[in-house]
């Protein structure tokens, strides 16, 4: 049994639990061995659980449930698996921002929709040459008059090819003024803005990832998403969060592999018993076993932090860092431990996990920005 450090994470695990058994499970195999599509049925389903509202205040249409439940959330869902984990955070992510920064007009307008599944969010900070130096923004917004006319492109942008709103990260050019990092809200079907779906990805076939395109994308000004010039703050604090996100995805992919490991020891017989008896089996499945907690406890750390408003950067960071590299090891042990059986996906979900896994050590900022994000944070 997973530890809890809060009494409502156990209802939590019961709820997700419950509904993966019954609405991910039979599909994840099919969603993963198909080329990727968003799956809308699935994501509607996770609405009406509420799963979507999780995070968000009740003034909104949301639940108002703490970061501790969220992450929670997050891990039992990605144990079923990753994809449907992060199509779910994904909308969560673009709505983080709208509720911390957005005027009470936004707020309105979108997070209820986003919270009912009614509208899908998206989150589009990377572009070609802007990733982990992502204050080199090249996407433009230019004023004109009461609009901005946003040209640029972004790319690796999960469900980006079907959202509805966009949070757009973008410099501002205003006649006179310094360039200004901003973030603006552009609605998915506004004209001039088409996006890519890009194909042969390694894992996460059930969430789809788009390349942006926008060409004299022209919104209101009152889109402005916060202050003018602070979109890189925006930015960076609505990762913060992102990170605790996907450091709980790879403790629910741990905890699948881990279990998975432990079931395989002890009913494949080698040389005459369960090779649980190996030594080299018992060593494999204790240094899983206490990694796959120490992930865990650091990312309900940073949870726990955050659920106080306390700055979080560096525990984000920590937590990230930590549960992703420990997640590799984790799968790859597990790998390792069910030998053939592991490497084939017709016998077994190793191969699936092994797959998934990997883009949690990349995405929302890779171990080495972590690492750069917690090193400044000891040494300024």
């Amino acid at each position: 049994m997973s530890f809890n450090l809060d009494e409502k994470q156990q209802a939590v695990r019961d709820l997700a639990r419950g509904f993966g058994e019954k609405h991910i499970a039979p599909i994840a195999k099919e969603m993963d061995r198909k080329p990727p599509e968003f799956p809308m049925d699935l994501f509607m389903k996770m609405a009406d659980a509420g799963f979507l509202a999780f995070p968000v205040k009740k003034e909104y249409g949301g639940l108002g449930k703490s970061k501790i439940e969220y992450v929670t959330l997050i891990e039992e869902i990605a144990s079923f698996d990753a994809s449907s984990a992060i199509i779910m955070a994904v909308n969560n992510l673009a709505g983080a921002p709208i509720e911390s920064f957005g005027t009470e007009e936004q707020k309105k307008k979108y997070l209820p929709s986003m919270c009912s599944g009614e509208m899908a969010g998206a989150f589009a900070l990377t572009e070609p040459n802007a990733g982990s130096d992502a204050a080199n923004q090249q996407t433009t917004a230019k004023v004109e008059g009461d609009y901005f006319i946003i040209n640029g492109e972004k790319i690796f942008i999960t469900s980006g090819n079907i959202a509805d709103i966009i949070v757009v990260i973008a410099k501002i050019l205003e006649d006179g003024e310094k360039e200004k990092v901003s973030a603006i809200l552009v609605e998915g079907k506004t004209p001039g803005l088409t996006s890519e779906e890009l194909k042969w990805k390694m894992g996460l076939r059930a969430s789809t990832t788009a390349r942006l395109k926008f060409n004299n994308v022209k919104v209101p000004r009152a889109n402005l998403l916060g202050e003018a010039g602070k979109g890189f703050r925006l930015a960076l604090q609505t990762l913060d969060g992102a990170r605790v996100g996907v450091a709980a995805q790879a403790v629910g992919i741990a905890q699948r592999a881990f279990d998975e490991s432990i079931k395989y020891s002890k009913t494949r017989v080698q040389f005459g018993a369960p090779i649980a008896k190996l030594q080299a089996i018992q060593w494999m499945i204790a240094d899983m076993g206490t990694r796959l907690e120490a992930a865990r406890m650091l990312t309900y750390k940073a949870a726990l932090m955050e659920d106080k408003g306390e700055k979080i950067s560096r525990e984000a960071a920590q937590a990230k860092l930590f549960a992703s590299e420990a997640s590799n090891f984790i799968v790859d042990r597990a790998m390792q431990i069910h030998g053939g059986y592991g490497y084939i996906g017709e016998f077994s979900e190793i191969e699936k996990l092994y797959r998934d896994q990997r883009i949690t050590e990349i995405y929302e900022g890779t171990s080495e920005v972590q690492r750069l994000v917690i090193s400044s944070a000891y040494l300024r």
